[in-house]
């Protein structure tokens, strides 16, 4: 989406650091932690990630490796971040952006999606049902296509649900999706927003295009595509890939 790369290099200096497809346009100001399985952008007010983005391939689906189950700080982050404490007794889970499922192929792929900074406060009823459902979905994506590029995280707007913690953990009003695939040689892109409340969300209700996504959460998402389809993947949602 070009208007939202111009806003934000104007006032922010966006650049991309990273060529691949499934990392969003960032700022330098940002502090991005390149992980095994996926790659990080914290925010430090919030103490929540701005987003996650991972590759997830159809081989990756398939691995063998043991949840981890074992939350922890992350090493890599500079300054402030959540603790285990935070969370302790909240009442909200620590909700994986990129899920422990997708990390299967590696030990230590697993072991850093129980960092913090893969985690976000969310209702127990929504983690385990409707952000489980996109996640489901996820695999099947890179089963059916081979490969998916994955980019999600929370959105706060009027932070209903305050702060958990001594360190005042954020809990954000509401989450993204997004997902983009390649098949024969086209590509496509599809994206949900849904609420951090419990209840049935439905997938075909929570989507939209990455264009009105990008609108929501002020940020470019799949600029490393060619420029040449960027504006048609993300204007429009083609129903034979999603399945919903």
């Amino acid at each position: 989406m070009k208007k939202i790369i111009f806003f934000a290099t104007f006032l922010f200096g966006v650049f991309n650091g990273n060529s691949k497809l499934e990392i969003p346009a960032y700022t330098s100001s940002e502090q991005t932690i390149v992980h095994t399985g996926d790659t990080v952008s914290y925010n430090q007010k919030a103490l929540t990630p701005n987003w996650v983005a991972y590759e997830l391939t159809r081989d990756e689906v398939a691995g063998t490796v043991k949840r981890s189950n074992e939350y922890q700080e992350d090493p890599a982050v500079r300054g402030r971040q959540a603790t285990l404490e935070d969370y302790r007794g909240s009442g909200w889970d620590r909700g994986h952006m990129a899920p422990a499922a997708d990390m299967k192929w590696s030990s230590k792929a697993m072991t850093e999606s129980f960092f913090l900074t893969n985690m976000c406060p969310q209702n127990n009823e929504f983690n385990a049902g409707a952000w489980e459902t996109t996640e489901k979905m996820g695999r099947r994506l890179a089963n059916t296509y081979g490969k998916v590029y994955i980019v999600c995280g929370p959105i706060y707007t009027k932070n209903h649900f305050g702060t958990i913690g001594r360190n005042k953990v954020k809990v954000p009003d509401a989450f993204f999706k997004a997902f983009l695939i390649e098949s024969n040689g086209t590509y496509a892109a599809i994206a949900f927003v849904m609420q951090n409340i419990p209840g049935h969300q439905d997938l075909k209700a929570s989507s939209m295009t990455v264009n009105d996504l990008e609108k929501k959460i002020g940020r470019n998402l799949f600029p490393n595509l060619p420029d040449s389809v960027e504006e048609d993947v993300e204007s429009k949602i083609v129903k034979k890939y999603w399945g919903i």
